[in-house]
């Protein structure tokens, strides 16, 4: 019982400290003729990052350029949105409350599968906020929303209970840090909801800070992970990497001179084994304006700097 104790003490105490992080976000709709405010139509969930910075997903928000803030103490405040990227299901927004508490953000490269974590938002709309416990149950998950047009990638799955207004709400590991951005659920399935990682949240504001609005960074590369078979048929002897399955012609790639059937084994300066991790490497190398590519071709290893290009969404 005592160490049940304990770890109940510890919950609380943990809960205490970041709460007033969590905003509930609420997107209201005007009427252009009356002027008058229309019914809510949508509640979800955020959290404070910075000095006057917080984060939720893009569908909570929408298209809106304000929404109505619920602090933890029943405090209401405008935000403004600064930034969304539909296709990261993040949103970037302005909050004004000087000296307002904001949460870590840890390093999601280093989650466990089997670690404990806290689901804290405003479910249902009702602002809280409220918490729920499970594990993670998964890493590097992938889900496809909105009829098919947008795909997330490295997705962190836990069975910590997520319902509706919990979207754009902080996962929490247990030292107090955020380590994803709970997104989504499967309506249909029991014990299984989504958050998107930190450390993509991190490259999402990076990004934003330094152009003012959310980009896509690349070289113009189609790439596929390296399996064994791969591997034995192109007649390499690595077993990781990702294949270039086609490279747009014109693209600093292509003016690299990387082809197809290259195998890309490490991306400024890390190991990579999957799309994702490539276009990951490519966006923490954006600031030097170019990326250090080691490939293989032919069982032939070289070194290729390619530039990277910035677009806007």
């Amino acid at each position: 019982m005592g160490r049940i104790k304990e770890f109940s003490d510890e919950i609380s105490s943990l809960v205490e400290s970041v709460r007033d992080s969590v905003v509930t976000v609420v997107v209201e709709a005007i009427d252009p003729l009356s002027l008058i405010e229309a019914p809510v139509r949508g509640v979800g969930s955020g959290f404070i990052v910075g000095e006057g910075l917080a984060i939720t997903n893009s569908h909570v928000v929408g298209s809106a350029s304000n929404v109505r803030i619920i602090y933890s103490d029943g405090e209401v405040g405008v935000g403004r949105v600064l930034a969304r990227d539909p296709y990261r299901d993040l949103a970037l927004f302005e909050v004004d409350r000087p000296g307002a508490r904001y949460l870590r953000m840890g390093d999601s490269d280093k989650v466990r599968v089997g670690e404990v974590v806290l689901v804290i938002g405003s479910p249902l709309g009702i602002p809280g906020p409220s918490v729920t416990m499970g594990v993670i149950s998964g890493k590097g998950r992938t889900i496809v929303a909105n009829e098919g047009r947008i795909v997330l990638e490295d997705l962190l799955q836990t069975d910590a209970a997520i319902n509706p207004g919990n979207s754009g709400g902080p996962l929490i590991n247990m030292v107090g840090e955020a380590i994803g951005v709970t997104t989504a659920m499967i309506p249909f399935a029991q014990g299984i909801g989504f958050a998107i990682p930190i450390n993509q949240v991190k490259r999402f504001i990076t990004l934003v800070s330094r152009y003012g609005r959310p980009v896509r960074a690349w070289i113009g590369v189609f790439v596929a992970p390296l399996t064994p078979e791969l591997a034995r048929m192109i007649g390499i002897a690595e077993r990781k990497g990702v294949i270039v399955v086609r490279t747009i012609l014109g693209s600093p790639a292509d003016d690299a001179g990387i082809r197809r059937g290259d195998v890309i084994l490490r991306a400024g300066g890390k190991e990579i084994s999957t799309p994702s991790e490539l276009r990951n490497a490519i966006e923490d190398s954006v600031d030097r304006g170019v990326i250090e590519l080691e490939i293989v071709r032919r069982g032939s290893k070289r070194i290729v700097e390619t530039p990277i290009l910035v677009e806007e969404l």
